[in-house]
């Protein structure tokens, strides 16, 4: 799965908040608050993972425009070329 030049700016973008967030959790979590701790460490996880799984308002042009040229350029199979 590659990001491309984009989509790793994304990336780290989103991990310049989400390190922050796991890290103030971490130490949470060691010093006896399991519950808020656990939960700024799912935080700071699901910063990172929900991204490349949800659809955001962004993604729908492109998927609009890879359907719609997907349909008006025929790519020739092997035995028609």
């Amino acid at each position: 799965m590659g990001l491309g030049i984009w989509g790793t700016i994304q990336l780290a973008a989103t991990l310049v908040f989400a390190i922050p967030v796991g890290i103030f959790g971490l130490n949470t979590l060691l010093a006896g608050q399991e519950l808020f701790g656990g939960g700024l460490l799912a935080v700071a996880v699901l910063m990172v993972v929900l991204p490349h799984y949800l659809t955001t308002p962004g993604d729908i042009p492109a998927t609009i425009a890879e359907k719609v040229v997907g349909r008006a350029v025929k790519v020739p199979d092997e035995e028609e070329s």
